[in-house]
C-alpha cells in the first residue's frame, strides 16, 4: 500500500475513491465527516486506454473535483510502478499524482480493500455457509473470484485497529484432488502450462473447466461465456454447466479451507467477486462446505470455521472508504 500526506485532505470535505478490477472500475465520492458513498458510477476498463482517461471521465460525468484520490486496484502495489495483472493498465503512481494534479492519491491492492471491507458489513449483507461463530478478533481471510482470483486476510492489532494483509494467493498452484480434476488440470496445464487456482477458481476459470470436462465426457461443445454458464446451470437447461458449476464450488471449497487453515481464520472466510454471488442458489447443494472441511487430522479446526458470502453492493468501494477512514483517525 502507498500512502500519501493526509494534512490536506483533513482539511477538505470530499475525497474520491475507486475500486478497479480487470473488468470495472468503480468510482464514487466520500464526505469525510460521515464517511457515506455517493455518487457511484461503474465504468467498463475496455473503454478507456488508461487509468487517467477512466478518473477524468468520471470527474465529468459527475462534476466532482479530483483532489484526494484513493483507489484500490487488481495488481501487487508494491512500488511506484503499477502493472494490472488482467488488464493493460499501467501507472506510475507519482506520475499519475502529477499529470493530474492531486493533493492526494492512496494506491492499494483491491484485495486490501476487500478485507477493510469486511468491518463495515451488515448481518443481512453476509450469507453463512457453514462452521460456528466467529471470534471478533481473530484473524479473517477474504477471497474473490472474478476476472481473477483475489485473497487477503485481516487481523486486529493490539490497539483496535484492523490490518489488511494483500497478497497473491490466487496465483497458488492448483492441487487436484481426485480422478476428474487430475484430467481437468491435464487439459489446462496443456493450453496454459502451469495450473494455478485462477486458471480454475475466476470467470475465465469457468469457461476453461466446462470446455475440460466437455473433453472429458468426450463432448463437441460451442465455448460459452462464464455468465452462459452460471445461467444455464440455473436454469437446470444444461447438465454440462451444472456440472461445471459443481466443480467449481468444490475446488472453491478446497481452496477456501487451505486460506482457513494457513492463519486459523476463527475470524470468518468471507467470499466476494462476481462469479459466487451470483449463483448463491447452487452453491448450498455443491460440495463446497464439505471440501472445506475435508483436512484430514485438521478437519475439526475446519468445520469450526465460518464461510460467508458477501452480498453487499459495492463492497471494496466500502472498504477503501474504511481504509481511508483509519489512516485520517490514526495520523491525528
Amino acid at each position: 500500500m502507498v500512502t500519501t500526506d493526509t494534512k490536506q485532505l483533513k482539511s477538505d470535505a470530499y475525497a474520491v475513491v475507486a475500486d478497479i478490477g480487470g473488468t470495472n472500475a468503480r468510482f464514487c465520492r466520500i464526505h469525510l465527516e460521515t464517511f457515506e458513498l455517493d455518487r457511484i458510477q461503474v465504468f467498463q476498463c475496455a473503454d478507456y486506454p488508461t487509468l487517467t482517461d477512466v478518473m477524468s471521465a468520471y470527474s465529468s460525468a459527475q462534476d466532482v473535483a479530483l483532489e484526494h484520490v484513493a483507489i484500490a486496484i487488481a495488481c501487487p502495489v508494491e512500488s511506484d510502478e503499477i502493472n494490472m495483472t488482467n488488464h493493460h493498465w499501467q501507472f506510475s503512481i507519482r506520475g499519475v499524482r502529477k499529470s493530474m494534479g492531486l493533493k492526494t492519491f492512496i494506491v492499494l491492492n483491491d484485495f486490501a480493500a476487500a478485507a477493510m471491507s469486511i468491518v463495515t458489513l451488515k448481518p443481512s449483507e453476509l450469507k453463512q455457509i457453514g462452521g460456528g461463530k466467529i471470534k471478533p478478533k481473530a484473524p479473517k481471510a477474504v477471497l474473490g473470484a472474478g476476472t481473477g482470483l483475489g485473497v487477503g486476510h485481516l487481523i486486529t492489532m493490539p490497539d483496535g485497529r484492523v490490518m489488511p494483509l494483500p497478497g497473491e494467493g490466487g496465483h497458488v498452484d492448483w492441487a487436484p484432488t481426485n480422478e476428474k480434476e487430475w484430467i481437468i488440470h491435464r487439459f489446462i496445464h496443456n493450453r496454459f502450462g502451469r495450473v494455478s487456482a485462477e486458471r480454475v477458481l475466476s470467470g475465465p476459470g469457468l469457461e476453461t473447466v466446462y470446455l475440460a470436462l466437455a473433453d472429458y465426457h468426450g463432448r463437441n461443445v460451442v465455448p460459452l461465456s462464464a455468465a452462459k454458464i452460471g445461467q444455464r446451470a440455473l436454469s437446470g437447461i444444461d447438465t454440462l454447466a451444472l456440472e461445471t458449476v459443481n466443480q467449481f464450488f468444490a475446488s472453491l471449497g478446497s481452496f477456501a479451507g487451505n486460506l482457513a487453515l494457513n492463519l486459523n481464520t476463527y475470524g470468518g472466510v468471507y467470499i466476494a467477486g462476481g462469479v459466487v454471488p451470483k449463483l448463491l442458489n447452487l452453491m448450498a447443494t455443491s460440495n463446497f462446505r464439505a471440501r472445506f472441511e475435508h483436512k484430514g487430522r485438521f478437519c475439526q479446526v475446519a468445520e469450526a470455521i465460518p464461510c460467508f458470502v458477501i452480498t453487499a453492493e459495492h463492497a471494496g468501494l466500502r472498504g477503501v472508504a474504511q481504509y481511508l477512514k483509519q489512516t485520517l483517525q490514526h495520523s491525528e
